[in-house]
């Protein structure tokens, strides 16, 4: 069962809390290379409301941010499609923490180290609650998916493949 203590503050939080954005804190056990799976067998909740935070660039090294459920992968033609681009890549571990501030597995959309725009998974906006990284390995954060859209600018796409 996941843990109930508080956890210490992060930039994710810190950036919450300074928009006067409610969420709850779901800190639980990190399994290295676990992923989605892990964190939400941990807290009890549908991988498909887990929202995985994944650090990507153009083809001019451009950096974005896209948001995807935990059980989907992204199509990265159907994103560059729709963002529009020619190509769109994940980052490599180190230039995706360099542009976040977060350490990979840890990384939150809230809080960023570096301005980049965020593309959400259009289905995602639909879901009453989801749990996101809140700053750091081993804690997700409770929030309703609207405010992705108010706080951070996200803009809905559609690039989800079945996993």
């Amino acid at each position: 069962m996941a843990k109930k203590e508080h956890v210490s503050e992060t930039p994710a939080t810190q950036f919450l809390r300074k928009q006067g954005v409610s969420f709850t804190e779901h800190p639980y056990d990190y399994e290295e290379h676990g992923g989605t799976s892990v964190s939400s067998r941990e807290l009890g909740v549908p991988e498909h409301h887990v929202v995985k935070t994944l650090v990507m660039q153009d083809e001019a090294a451009r950096p974005l941010i896209v948001l995807m459920h935990g059980d989907r992968k992204v199509s990265t033609k159907n994103l560059a499609r729709a963002i529009p681009c020619k190509s769109v890549e994940p980052c490599k571990p180190e230039v995706a923490q360099r542009h976040s501030g977060y350490l990979v597995g840890g990384t939150s959309p809230f809080g960023i180290r570096k301005a980049m725009p965020v593309y959400v998974e259009e289905s995602i906006l639909a879901l009453e609650k989801i749990y996101i990284n809140g700053g750091r390995r081993g804690f997700l954060i409770g929030i309703d998916p609207k405010v992705l859209s108010v706080v951070l600018g996200a803009r809905a796409v559609q690039c989800a493949l079945a996993e």
